[in-house]
C-alpha cells in the first residue's frame, strides 16, 4: 500500500468523521470547509492590552490557531489581506433575554388577591423558580441576532428575566449559519435572581423589597435543611436551587441601593453575587467597592431634558438634572476605584445605541482599554470562559470583528463579525471607507463636511461658518452623491456633488451649482486637527462632572460633617431632667458627647456658639414615622415578622433634611398596618448624608409593629380573601402565632435539630422579652384584647402607638405597664376614630402612663414641637412635661433614654439650638446636631438654596446647548414623591 494511498484514506476518514452531525440536515449541501483561513496585515487586539500592530490571525475549524507578526501560513489556507485594518474580539453581552420568550403577565379580574401558591410539588412561593431552564425555552432569533452582530456582539448570556429566583441561563454564540447544537457554549451559565416578582403568578407575597429579602433568606435556610434530608416531601424547587448553588449567581439589583441590599443577603449565606447595576453606583462608590461585587452595567444614559419652558423646568429636581450630567461618568468612576464591571445592552431600546453611549463614557475619561475589557475579557472571566471567548488567544473560538480602525472611533466602520469561524458581512470589505472630516471650497464659499455611520447608509453634516446646512448623501459602487442647501436661507436652492472614491477618503468629481454651473471637485478626508482644537474647550465643558454630594441631591453635603468640640454659651437649657430649665447656662460638647453643663464654662479648643436669648434642647424623637424608607408594608401575609425596615432604609429621602430643620434627631421607622403582625422596625438617627447602614442605632433595641383596627381585617381593601376578616379573628391570629412561637422556642431550647424559621424566631424574641411591640391602635376593646393576649403569654406590650382611645383605658394601661404614643389633636378622619379627643395625651399622662406625641406623617414630623405645645392647651400640661412628650418620653418608650432624650452629662450630643422657646410657632431650629456633628444649620441652608439655583441654571444652559446641537431630549414629567403612611403599599416590585 503506497504512502499516497494511505494519505488519501486518512483524509477521507477525517472527512467522514467531521461530516457526522448528530442532527440530520435536510436543507441543502453541508460540506464543511476544514481549511485554514489566514487574515493578514492587520492590527490585532488579542486582548485589550496585547496588540499586534501588523500581524496575521490564523483560524481553523472555528477556533483561533495562531496570531502574531510572523505566523507560518499553511499551503491550503485561504488568505485574506486586510491591508491595515483592525481585528478585535467580538463582544459578549452578559445579561440578556435573547431567544427566550418573554413571560406573559397573569390577567387580573378577581376581587380577591392570591395568597397561596398555584403549584404542587414546588416551593410554597410561585415567584421562586430555580427549576426554570432557559435552554429548554430557547429559540434562536435570527433577526435579533443580526442586530446584535451589527453592534459587534458574538456571544450572549441569556436567561428568563422573570421572578425572584429565575433558574439557569445559557451562553449562546450568535452564529446564524449553524444550528443550536453548535451555538450553545454553556447550557447552564449561571443562576439568576432578583427582587422582582414573576409576572406569571398573582401570588401576593412578597409585596415589597423587604419581603423579597426575607423570602430569599428563608429560602436559603430551607434549601440547606432540605439538602440534609430533613424534609420528607419532594420539593423540585429546593432540589434545583441546591443543584444550582455551584453556578455563578447573577442578581438583578438595578440600583446602587439594591446592590447593597442584595449584598447584605448574599453575605449572610456566603454568596457573592454578580450584580446588575443601575448606573448610579458613583453616588456611593466606597460602599459599592466594599461589596467586592462585579457589576454588570447597563448604559442607558438619560437624555437631556427639554428645558425651554421655564415653568416646567422649575419642577425639575436637581437630582434628575445631575443624573443626566453624572451617569456617563459612572464607568470611569468605577474603573478609578478598582470595581470590576462589564457592559450590557440591557435597558437599551436597541443594541446599536451601545456604541454612542460607550463613546459618551470614553468622553468623560474612561480609557478605551477598560471599555474593551468590559465587552470582552471581563464578561468572559465572570462566566469562567476565558479559554473560549473574550480574546483572540490560541484555542479560543474564532469570534472577532474586522474594522476600518479604532473600534471606539465614531467614524470607524465595522466590516465583518466572525462567530465560530463563520462570518457575517456588515459592510463589504471592498467598499472604500469615506467616513471622516472634509474641508472644501465651492464658488469661493468654504465648507466643512463630516461623513459618519454605516457605509451602506452614511450620514453627513455640512457646515459653513456657524450654519448647519440641510444635506443628504448616498454611496454605491464607489460613487458618492451629496446634496446640500445653500447658505442663502431665503431661497430653497441646492448644491450637488457627484464624486468617485479614488482611494479611501479621497473624493474626485464635480460640484454643480443651483444655476447648473459645474466645477471640478476633489477633496480628501483629514483628521481636522484645527477643527478639533477649535472645539476642545466646548468638549471639556460638556464633560465636566458636577460634584457628587451626600446624598446626591439638593442640600447634600460635598463633605460629610465632622465631630466638633462645641461650647454653647448663655443658653436657656431645657435639660429634660430634674434640673429643669436652666437660664444663662453653658453646655460643652466633646467627642460626640455632652461633657459639661454649667455657667462660665471654657474650653480652649472648642468652637464657641453665642446662644444668648436662644434655647438649647435635646433633639426631638418621633416614636412613629414612615420617612426614610423605600417600603412600608408587607401585606402579602397576615404576619410579616420576618421582614425588617432596616433592610429598606432610604438615606436619600429629603424628609430627613426637613425633619432636621424641625429639630428632629431620631425616629422609629415603623412597618405599616397592613397585617396584625407587621415587620420589624428601624430606630435611626437622621444623619443626613450618611449611608443607610450608618443611620441605624448601634445595638438598637429590637422592636416590631403590630396593628389593630380596620386595616388589618381589610375593611377598606379591594381584596377580601386573607384571614382575618374580623376583630375577633385578629385575636385568634395572635393566639395562634404565639402558641406556635412558644412551641418553636421550646424545640430550639431542647437541643434537638430544628429548621430555623425567621418569622417564629422574631415572635419567640417577644415571648422571651427580647423584642418590644409598638402596636397601631384605636378603639378600647382591641387595646384591652391585646393586653390580655400578652399577659396570657407572660409578656407586656411596650407601646400603643397613635392610640386615640387611650383616655378610656389609661388605668389599665398603667397597670399593664404599656406606654401611649398619640396624635395631639387628630380625630374623626375615619369611623373608628370618632371618639378621639385632644385631651387624650394629658389624661393618659395624669394617669401615670408614659406619653409621647408622634407624627405618622412626613409633614407633621417636622412640626412636632408645635404638636407638643397643643397638650398645654388641651389638658394644662406644663411646658417641661409637654416638651418631654417629644424628647425624653419617646426615648423611654424606645429604650434609648440612656443615650438621648435629655441634656445630661454622658449622653449623646443630639441637641437643637432654637431661636426662641421651642414650643412657640415662631421658633426656628438654627442648628441641629447629632453626636457633635452639625447636620442642619440655618445659615448653611440659606447658602445652599442659592447654590442649588445656580447649579440648576448651569445644567439648564448645558441642556439647552445639547438640544441646539441636535441631541435627543426628553420631556419634563412632574414627579410627586408619595408620602408614606401606615396604609401605603409598596410599588417597587
Amino acid at each position: 500500500m503506497t504512502k499516497k494511498y494511505l494519505l488519501f484514506i486518512t483524509m477521507l476518514w477525517a472527512f467522514v468523521i467531521n461530516a457526522q452531525d448528530y442532527f440530520p440536515k435536510n436543507d441543502g449541501v453541508h460540506t464543511k470547509n476544514t481549511n485554514y483561513t489566514a487574515l493578514t496585515n492587520a492590527k490585532i487586539y488579542v486582548t485589550p492590552t496585547q496588540v499586534i500592530k501588523n500581524g496575521t490571525l490564523l483560524i481553523k475549524d472555528g477556533k483561533i490557531v495562531n496570531s502574531g507578526s510572523s505566523v507560518s501560513i499553511p499551503k491550503n489556507a485561504i488568505v485574506i489581506d486586510l491591508n491595515g485594518k483592525s481585528i478585535y474580539p467580538s463582544f459578549i453581552d452578559i445579561y440578556s433575554d435573547f431567544g427566550v420568550e418573554k413571560p406573559t403577565r397573569t390577567s387580573g379580574g378577581s376581587r380577591s388577591a392570591q395568597y397561596n401558591p398555584s403549584r404542587t410539588g414546588y416551593y410554597w412561593n410561585d415567584h421562586v423558580m430555580p427549576e426554570n431552564d432557559a435552554i429548554a425555552k430557547f429559540k434562536y432569533d435570527e433577526k435579533s441576532a443580526t442586530d446584535l452582530l451589527k453592534a459587534g456582539f458574538g456571544v450572549v448570556n441569556t436567561h428568563i428575566q422573570d421572578g425572584i429566583v429565575r433558574g439557569t441561563g445559557a451562553l449562546i454564540a450568535l452564529n446564524n449559519k449553524n444550528g443550536n447544537e453548535h451555538r450553545i457554549i454553556d447550557e447552564t451559565s449561571g443562576q439568576y435572581l432578583s427582587f422582582r416578582k414573576s409576572v406569571t403568578s398573582s401570588q401576593y407575597y412578597p409585596g415589597s423589597i423587604m419581603g423579597s429579602m426575607a423570602l430569599l433568606r428563608q429560602l436559603y435556610i430551607d434549601a440547606d435543611w432540605y439538602a440534609q434530608g430533613n424534609i420528607s416531601t419532594k420539593d423540585l424547587s429546593l432540589e434545583a436551587l441546591n443543584k444550582n448553588k455551584t453556578l455563578i449567581q447573577f442578581f438583578e439589583a438595578g440600583s446602587r441601593a439594591n446592590i447593597m441590599r442584595a449584598d447584605k443577603v448574599g453575605d449572610a449565606y456566603g454568596i457573592q453575587y454578580v450584580m446588575l447595576g443601575g448606573g448610579d453606583e458613583y453616588e456611593r462608590i466606597a460602599d459599592i467597592k466594599a461589596t467586592n461585587a462585579t457589576i454588570i452595567l447597563p448604559l442607558d444614559f438619560p437624555d437631556a431634558y427639554d428645558v425651554e419652558d421655564p415653568f416646567a423646568t422649575a419642577s425639575l429636581s436637581l437630582q434628575d438634572m445631575r443624573a443626566w450630567n453624572q451617569k456617563p461618568h459612572n464607568p470611569k468612576i468605577l474603573a478609578e476605584n478598582g470595581v470590576t464591571f462589564a457592559f450590557t445592552t440591557h435597558k437599551l431600546k436597541s443594541a446599536k445605541e451601545l456604541k454612542a453611549n460607550i463613546l459618551k463614557a470614553i468622553g468623560t475619561g474612561l480609557s478605551k482599554e477598560k471599555a474593551l475589557e468590559a465587552l470582552t475579557t471581563i464578561p468572559a472571566k465572570i462566566l469562567n470562559k476565558e479559554a473560549v471567548i473574550g480574546s483572540l488567544k490560541n484555542g479560543s473560538l474564532a469570534n472577532f470583528l474586522i474594522t476600518s480602525g479604532d473600534i471606539f472611533d465614531k467614524k470607524t466602520t465595522l466590516y465583518e463579525n466572525w462567530v465560530q469561524g463563520e462570518k457575517t458581512v456588515i459592510e463589504d470589505l471592498s467598499t472604500k471607507d469615506i467616513t471622516g472630516d472634509y474641508t472644501f471650497t465651492i464658488d469661493n464659499q468654504p465648507y466643512e463636511m463630516s461623513i459618519s455611520g454605516e457605509l451602506s447608509k452614511p450620514k453627513t453634516e455640512i457646515k459653513s461658518g456657524d450654519k448647519t446646512l440641510g444635506s443628504k448623501i448616498s454611496y454605491k459602487d464607489d460613487w458618492v452623491n451629496i446634496s446640500f442647501t445653500t447658505i442663502d436661507t431665503t431661497k430653497q436652492e441646492f448644491i450637488r456633488i457627484v464624486a468617485k472614491v479614488d482611494a479611501e477618503n479621497t473624493l474626485s468629481g464635480k460640484s454643480i451649482l443651483p444655476n447648473g454651473t459645474e466645477t471640478p471637485f476633489s477633496v480628501k478626508a483629514t483628521k481636522a486637527v484645527d477643527k478639533a482644537d477649535k472645539h476642545k474647550d466646548d468638549k471639556e465643558k460638556s464633560n465636566t462632572l458636577f460634584a457628587v454630594s451626600y446624598p446626591n441631591k439638593a442640600f447634600g453635603f460635598n463633605e460629610l460633617p465632622e465631630t466638633e468640640t462645641l461650647l454653647f454659651k448663655n443658653a436657656t437649657v431645657w435639660t429634660g431632667e430634674a434640673d429643669g430649665i436652666l437660664q444663662n447656662t453653658d453646655v460643652l460638647i466633646k467627642d460626640g458627647k455632652i461633657v459639661k453643663i454649667g455657667k462660665d464654662l471654657s474650653s480652649g479648643r472648642a468652637k464657641v456658639i453665642d446662644a444668648t436669648g436662644k434655647h438649647l434642647t435635646a433633639g426631638i424623637i418621633d416614636e412613629h414615622s414612615h420617612i426614610a424608607t423605600a417600603s412600608v408594608n408587607e401585606g402579602g401575609q397576615n404576619s410579616s415578622a420576618e421582614v425588617s425596615i432596616e433592610d429598606v432604609i432610604d438615606e436619600t429621602d429629603t424628609n430627613i433634611y426637613r425633619n432636621l430643620a424641625g429639630g428632629v434627631t431620631s425616629i422609629q421607622v415603623l412597618h405599616g398596618s397592613a397585617n396584625p403582625i407587621g415587620g420589624r422596625s428601624a430606630i435611626i438617627k437622621l444623619k443626613w448624608g450618611e449611608s443607610a447602614s450608618n443611620l441605624v442605632y448601634n445595638d438598637t433595641p429590637k422592636f416590631i409593629k403590630f396593628a389593630l383596627g380596620e386595616n388589618v381585617k381589610q375593611s377598606n381593601w379591594s381584596s377580601y380573601s386573607r384571614f382575618p376578616q374580623s376583630r375577633m379573628g385578629v385575636e385568634q391570629l395572635y393566639i395562634d402565632y404565639f402558641t406556635r412561637a412558644k412551641a418553636y422556642d421550646a424545640l430550639k431550647k431542647s437541643g434537638k435539630p430544628y429548621k430555623k424559621d425567621i418569622e417564629l424566631e422574631v415572635l419567640a424574641e417577644i415571648l422571651n422579652k427580647e423584642r418590644f411591640i409598638s402596636c397601631h391602635s384605636y378603639v378600647q376593646s382591641e387595646i384591652n384584647m391585646l393586653m390580655k393576649v400578652a399577659e396570657k403569654f407572660n409578656f407586656n406590650i411596650n407601646t400603643f402607638t397613635h392610640i386615640l382611645e387611650g383616655y378610656k383605658v389609661a388605668d389599665k394601661m398603667k397597670e399593664h405597664g404599656v406606654g401611649g404614643s398619640t396624635f395631639s389633636d387628630w380625630w374623626a378622619y375615619k369611623y373608628e376614630v370618632n371618639d378621639a379627643i385632644p385631651y387624650n395625651a394629658s389624661i393618659m399622662h395624669n394617669a401615670g402612663v408614659t406619653v409621647a406625641i408622634n407624627s405618622d406623617d412626613a409633614e407633621m414630623s417636622r412640626h412636632l414641637n408645635q404638636e407638643a405645645a397643643k397638650t398645654i392647651k388641651y389638658g394644662g400640661v406644663s411646658e417641661e412635661e409637654a416638651w418631654k412628650f417629644v424628647t425624653l418620653n419617646p426615648a423611654k418608650l424606645l429604650h434609648i433614654d440612656h443615650r438621648v432624650g435629655s441634656i445630661k452629662v454622658g449622653k449623646d450630643a443630639d441637641v437643637v439650638l432654637w431661636s426662641q422657646n421651642p414650643l412657640s410657632i415662631y421658633a426656628k431650629a438654627e442648628k441641629t446636631i447629632i453626636e457633635g456633628k452639625t447636620y442642619f444649620d440655618l445659615e448653611r441652608d440659606k447658602t445652599m438654596q442659592a447654590e442649588v439655583l445656580a447649579e440648576k441654571s448651569k445644567l439648564t444652559n448645558m441642556m439647552l446647548k445639547a438640544k441646539n446641537k441636535g441631541l435627543k431630549t426628553q420631556p419634563i414629567k412632574k414627579k410627586t414623591k408619595e408620602l408614606l403612611h401606615c396604609d401605603s403599599m409598596d410599588t417597587e416590585i
